[in-house]
Parts: C-alpha cells; sequence; structure tokens
C-alpha cells in the first residue's frame, strides 16, 4: 500500500497567519508519498512513528532542490494516513481526516520549532483553503481566477526569513506591529472576496499582498520578495493579475493569480530564470494511492 498527500501553496496570510489571521492555500497536485519498503524517510515521520514508513518526496523537488510546496507537511500526513489506511480506516472520512490533521500538525510545529500547519492542512485535506489556528474551511476560486506557479531555481529556509522578522519585533515593535497590520488587513479582505466569488477584489487582494510583503521585508532586512518576483508582479498587475512569493517568500515558488498569463509574462519568467511548473489545484486531499 502507498499513500500520498499533495504539497501546497499559500497564497495569502504568510506571517500573519501565525497571529490569527487568515490565510488562502490551495493543494496542488504534486504529492509526498509514504510505503513499506527499503527507502529514507524524514526528521517529522522518524518523531511520529517507529517504524517509520519510506518517503519519497522527489515530486516536490526540482533537480534535487526543494520548490516550496511543503514536502516536510507532506510526507508526515502521507506517512499517519498511511498508517490509518493500513488499520483500515477511510482516508476520507473528516474524522479521520481531522485525527491526521492534528497529530501532524502537533509533530510538524514540535520537530520544526513553530509554524502555523496551513501546510498541514493543505496536504490533509486538499482544495482551497480558508485556514485560521483554528478553522480550516473549504472555498473555491472565482470564475476567471487561477493558480499558475513558478520556480525561481533558489530554495529558501522560511526559518530564516521568520527568525529575522521576529528581530524586528525585538527592536522596532511598533513597525513591526504596522507591517503586520497591514498584512492582517489584506488577509481578511483576501478572506472575504473569496467567500463572496468577488474575482476582482481577491486578485487585487493578492497583489497587494505581495506590496505588504515587500514592505516587511524592507523592515525587517530580510530578501522576502526578491527583486525578480517585484518586477514581475508590476508586469502581473498590468494583466490584471497578481504575481507574489507563495507563503514566507525568499525565493521557492512564485504564484500568478488572476487570469492565465499572457505568453508575454511566461518569457518573462523564463528570462528571470524562472520555470513554469506543471501543476494544478488538488481536490482529494490526503489518499491511498495504491
Amino acid at each position: 500500500m502507498k499513500v500520498a498527500a499533495p504539497g501546497k501553496l499559500v497564497i495569502t496570510g504568510a506571517y500573519v497567519v501565525l497571529e490569527g489571521a487568515p490565510a488562502i492555500a490551495c493543494a496542488v497536485d504534486r504529492y509526498a508519498y509514504a510505503e513499506d519498503r527499503d527507502g529514507s524517510t524524514t526528521r517529522e515521520v522518524s518523531a511520529a512513528l517507529d517504524p517509520a514508513p519510506a518517503i519519497d518526496t522527489s515530486a516536490l523537488e526540482d533537480d534535487g532542490k526543494k520548490l516550496g510546496l511543503g514536502s516536510s507537511a507532506a510526507a508526515l500526513v502521507a506517512a499517519l494516513g498511511l498508517r490509518r489506511a493500513q488499520a483500515g480506516d477511510d482516508l476520507g472520512a473528516e474524522g479521520v481526516r481531522r485525527e491526521i490533521f492534528e497529530r501532524t500538525r502537533e509533530v510538524h510545529a514540535r520537530v520544526q520549532n513553530g509554524g502555523s500547519g496551513v501546510d498541514v492542512a493543505a496536504s490533509t485535506f486538499g482544495g482551497v483553503l480558508h485556514y485560521t489556528l483554528t478553522s480550516v474551511e473549504r472555498v473555491a476560486l472565482a470564475n476567471g481566477v487561477s493558480v499558475t506557479a513558478f520556480f525561481s531555481g533558489t530554495s529558501a529556509r522560511t526559518s530564516d526569513l521568520r527568525g529575522r522578522v521576529d528581530a524586528l519585533k525585538a527592536r522596532d515593535p511598533s513597525e513591526h506591529a504596522a507591517r503586520m497590520s497591514r498584512l492582517r488587513e489584506i488577509a481578511v479582505a483576501a478572506r472575504d472576496a473569496i467567500r463572496a466569488a468577488d474575482p476582482r477584489g481577491f486578485v487585487a487582494s493578492v497583489a497587494s499582498t505581495g506590496d505588504a510583503l515587500a514592505a516587511l521585508g524592507a523592515s525587517a532586512d530580510a530578501p522576502i520578495v526578491p527583486r525578480a518576483f517585484a518586477d514581475l508582479g508590476a508586469r502581473a498587475k498590468s494583466e490584471g493579475g497578481a504575481f507574489i512569493p507563495s507563503g514566507a517568500g525568499g525565493g521557492d515558488v512564485g504564484v500568478f493569480v488572476g487570469p492565465a498569463p499572457s505568453s508575454a509574462f511566461t518569457n518573462a519568467a523564463r528570462a528571470a530564470g524562472m520555470k513554469l511548473l506543471t501543476l494544478a489545484v488538488e481536490s482529494r486531499g490526503v489518499h491511498v494511492s495504491k
């Protein structure tokens, strides 16, 4: 038996989700796999299970580089899903999924020294989610809104970026509060727009997220929105879309949200060293693969 759990893209709510603000995230059809065979595992899986199953996260990498699609969370969800499926549990049952989510979030946060759990939620439940620290709600992208991902070629360490933001809070609490307040305001607007099936409002909120993340990065001396991402963000706005780093930023994956990007945008992204990723929103969440 093999169990699969999808990776994720975090669209809005980065950083402020840790303070209770809403985030919008989606699962994508690239998977971590868990099965009992010879092979390597992960720290998180070893912390949760003994014996630990073998883990394959190669679909969440590009030439050995992590794409920033939440591979560690997906691996742990897949491993815990494997054990539940082997016990005869239905991985599609809401109660089973909730238990997998809670256990994964607890172990993942302990091993990673924190985290919101939004990546765990996407890997467990699938689809497009409105997520807070205390709730998970399935939502849908409005008609005419799609998500297209590009890999920058550089993997980023979320813990390093989060550390710089924490350092800003310690040295300049008022500046940190101002940056978080703006991100929270935008996160709420994005949630309201997606609930109202308002495509223009949602895309505008995503674009504003990019601007607010850049401001946070400038204040925290953190490369949250690299120059290439900012330039592509301006180009995306001219097409009625938005282009921002997924999640904490710093590199990894950029997300184009809105109508499908033009060939001119895609060519500009490639010229900036980015690679178009073939992926789509994945609705199943954790599931038995075979």
